[in-house]
């Protein structure tokens, strides 16, 4: 078995790619990565010494580099984690969005086809359905919920799954989609939230919040959501859009000073900023179907998750530092400093 993973030198790719690598010694494992600002070839240090894995450098928005990495490597499954994903970028320049998330997609898709793939598997994400208001815990994202984007990052998501579906319904094409709520975990980019509150409390820096920090995520281990993407590779429907959450909701100001307790670190390093434009309230995964089709649950508590996580910041500072003494300086100014 073959499986091309898209974005591999990024947060949840990466995981995946270890996941597999785990899970099946005998399967051999392609990233395909245009190492963006977010791809770390450092993530992939330990998987580059696998026989069974293979690293090549390119952009999915070019059709002749996908489909001359697909004719070469021809593999049975493709799973597409290749995004621009963090919405405050998204906001600022929203070109980059469109260009990598569907047009991306519809390379991909296209070189699919053509060279008979026999499963298409589109990483998504829970935003594609809007938000949720704060004062109805009885509300849940479903597979039937109506898409209702609300950032030009969701908004590409969402375009690139209803071009994956059309792919399936027009040329039947065998694809899946998953939509997962927030993740967290090993090699998580520190713009994201969590690791951002973990680098800043370590080296005692103003930790910034939007607005009153009340809004609402539903958090999701890594290492679960790469369970999930397996299970629906391997046995999930054609066709089918499978939701993966936790029930682990959590509004971001009690994330941040779980964060902070954990630490042993003061409040006082708080700092509440102007809020994000289009700011959506709540998000919460109902994930009814995965369970009742290929009884996945989580296995990880947030409490649990959370620890794991600032462990392995704290063991793995080379990997975090080198990050945050380049560009990423510059983002972080611009996006925090003056709000």
């Amino acid at each position: 078995m073959k499986i091309l993973v898209t974005g591999g030198a990024g947060f949840i790719g990466g995981n995946f790619i270890y996941y597999l690598l785990d899970q099946y010694p005998s399967y051999r494992v392609i990233c395909y990565d245009s190492i963006t600002y977010a791809g770390n070839l450092e993530t992939l240090e330990t998987a580059l010494k696998n026989p069974f894995f293979k690293f090549i450098k390119g952009d999915i928005s070019n059709s002749k580099q996908v489909f001359d990495c697909m004719e070469c490597e021809m593999p049975d499954i493709v799973v597409n984690f290749a995004a621009e994903s963090h919405v405050d970028r998204s906001i600022d320049n929203p070109g980059i969005f469109l260009q990598t998330n569907i047009i991306g997609t519809h390379v991909l898709l296209d070189a699919s086809l053509k060279l008979g793939v026999k499963r298409f598997h589109q990483v998504s994400t829970d935003e594609v359905y809007g938000d949720l208001p704060l004062d109805r815990k009885d509300l849940f994202f479903t597979e039937v919920t109506p898409i209702c984007t609300s950032s030009p990052y969701s908004a590409s998501k969402a375009a690139a799954d209803l071009l994956t579906l059309a792919y399936h319904r027009t040329y039947g094409l065998p694809v899946s989609i998953s939509r997962c709520s927030n993740n967290y975990g090993p090699f998580h980019f520190p713009e994201k939230m969590i690791p951002l509150m973990i680098i800043n409390a370590l080296n005692d820096k103003p930790l910034p919040v939007y607005g009153k920090g009340e809004n609402i995520r539903d958090w999701l281990y890594v290492v679960d959501h790469c369970k999930a993407i397996d299970m629906i590779i391997h046995n999930g429907r054609v066709g089918e859009v499978y939701n993966i959450g936790g029930h682990n909701e959590r509004s971001n100001i009690d994330v941040v000073k779980m964060i902070i307790r954990e630490l042993g670190k003061d409040e006082s390093l708080i700092r509440y900023v102007e809020d994000r434009k289009g700011h959506d309230l709540r998000y919460a995964i109902d994930p009814a179907k995965i369970k009742s089709e290929l009884g996945w649950v989580p296995e990880v508590s947030f409490d649990e998750g959370i620890k794991l996580t600032i462990k392995w910041y704290l063991e793995n500072r080379a990997w975090w530092e080198r990050i945050i003494s380049g560009e990423y300086i510059n983002y972080y100014k611009k996006m925090y400093e003056n709000r």
